[in-house]
């Protein structure tokens, strides 16, 4: 079988073999430093734990070493605290390297008599506390490879100085809103073999990394068929990952994006695992030496061609003529401790987890988007937009919703209601729209604005927008928006 062919095979027997391997405490996205240490504790061989350094914060940061080969990998995932896709897909290679007759010895074998791998889960320890990108010093610790004023920062150089790898994954997530090129495609994932000069030169280090970016790409094709994307390549003195191209260590930047209908990134997840481990086994036999360059350079450039939600052909009313638009609507998660009170969406305050969040949506353009998708798509030919209707009366709090018969008064476009005292944090479960000081934006759609408006034929309505999520009405059950 030629290696490509085995290469696709192992790929594929590994992704229909994850959920045995799949680390299950991980459900949603938003776990802790706390979160990771019992699962670290019960590592066993072939796995040795340490700690490395520390945070700002006095959080241990831990190494987890496997493998007796030549060849050094150093893979580390949560540089930025709210990317966690990848450290879910560590733990569950970390299942996979201790298992044993699943029919992947071979494999095992491989990777461990061949290399020693070094991961670091969870870099930034701080920053996944409060789920933000930066550090506790709030610097962006992957603009921090120059100054070195972040502890974390410093930890990764004196790792890569003192290990000296031949491979570093750099591991991280995207928005979810790159698509693959101009097409509306998600990127669900995507690469960069980071530049180390202004020349974007290509020497031994950083063909090393386009090689295995090709494999990696290949693998994955069979799965998310062309929804693979890489990143531009303009050289970022101050990033870890230009550096440490720099500095001799062949860089593999992995980016987690978004995949409909998976929030949190369980499916991505297991893309990560197959990917990172197809890799491991590359460098493990050498193959990745067979990989064409010019393979890397046809992977489509990450572009930024998608919106959360498109509404396509509305109608709007201005100064009395019809006018026909299109709407371009981004959801924001926002972690509860800063989020303006007065939007809910059933279902997404995450309870349990290391943050609660609310979502905030936004209209992001107006016009002729006519170039562009939405991961959502509406066609809303033959509809008008209009502004959503309100409460007729006042509410003291948000819990005098539950005297109301929501479901009814949502028949009828009834979706804002004035409430005399904020919220805070206790929000509706209810898709309603609560105003406080003032409203919404006056009419017609603006941008900025949050997108609560209703989209109607007639006198009938079709589509309720709250906070940017919608329900077809012919559809609604008891309100609830989806």
């Amino acid at each position: 079988m030629p290696i490509s062919s085995q290469a696709q095979d192992v790929a594929r027997r590994l992704h229909d073999a994850h959920d045995t391997y799949k680390e299950k405490i991980f459900t949603h996205r938003r776990f802790t430093h706390a979160d990771i240490i019992p699962l670290l504790n019960k590592l066993s061989e072939p796995m040795s734990v340490s700690q490395v350094g520390e945070s700002l914060e006095k959080r241990a940061i831990y190494q987890v070493k496997a493998g007796t080969g030549p060849t050094k990998v150093l893979l580390w995932s949560q540089m930025h605290g709210d990317e966690a896709t990848a450290t879910m897909a560590l733990f569950d290679i970390f299942n996979f390297l201790q298992a044993k007759n699943d029919g992947f010895d071979e494999l095992r074998q491989t990777i461990l008599a061949n290399t020693t791998l070094y991961f670091v889960p969870m870099l930034n320890p701080d920053g996944t506390e409060r789920f933000q990108r930066r550090t506790a010093t709030d610097i962006d610790m992957n603009r921090d490879a120059l100054r070195l004023q972040t502890p974390e920062g410093r930890l990764l150089k004196h790792l890569q100085q003192t290990l000296h790898p031949l491979v570093g994954f750099n591991l991280h997530d995207q928005s979810p809103r790159y698509s693959v090129g101009k097409t509306g495609k998600q990127a669900v994932m995507s690469f960069l073999a980071t530049a180390y000069d202004e020349d974007r030169t290509v020497n031994d280090v950083r063909q090393r990394s386009m090689q295995l970016i090709v494999g990696m790409n290949r693998v994955l094709q069979q799965f998310i068929p062309g929804q693979v994307a890489r990143y531009d390549d303009e050289f970022e003195p101050r990033a870890f990952g230009d550096n440490i191209q720099k500095w001799g260590t062949t860089l593999v930047l992995i980016e987690s994006g978004g995949y409909r209908g998976d929030p949190e990134k369980m499916a991505i997840r297991r893309l990560n695992f197959v990917a990172i481990l197809s890799a491991l086994k590359a460098i493990a036999d050498g193959v990745y030496k067979q990989e064409d360059t010019a393979d890397y350079q046809a992977i489509p450039e990450n572009g930024r061609a998608l919106f959360d939600v498109l509404i396509r052909n509305a109608t709007v009313v201005r100064e009395g003529r019809p006018i026909t638009i299109d709407v371009g609507i981004n959801h924001d998660e926002v972690n509860d401790n800063v989020i303006q009170p007065g939007l809910a969406r059933p279902g997404l305050a995450q309870a349990g987890l290391a943050k609660t969040f609310q979502y905030k949506s936004t209209v992001e353009d107006i016009g002729d988007l006519s170039t562009l998708y939405g991961i959502e798509e509406i066609d809303a030919t033959g509809l008008t937009l209009t502004p959503a209707r309100i409460y007729a009366d006042t509410l003291d709090s948000a819990a005098d919703l539950d005297k109301l018969n929501l479901s009814a008064l949502r028949r009828d476009g009834i979706v804002l209601f004035n409430v005399r005292q904020a919220a805070n944090d206790n929000f509706p479960t209810q898709a309603v729209h609560l105003l406080h000081e003032g409203g919404l934006p006056g009419q017609p759609l603006q941008l900025e604005q949050i997108p609560t408006f209703l989209l109607v034929k007639g006198t009938q309505i079709k589509y309720q927008f709250v906070n940017g999520f919608w329900k077809d009405s012919r559809d609604a059950q008891n309100g609830v928006v989806d």
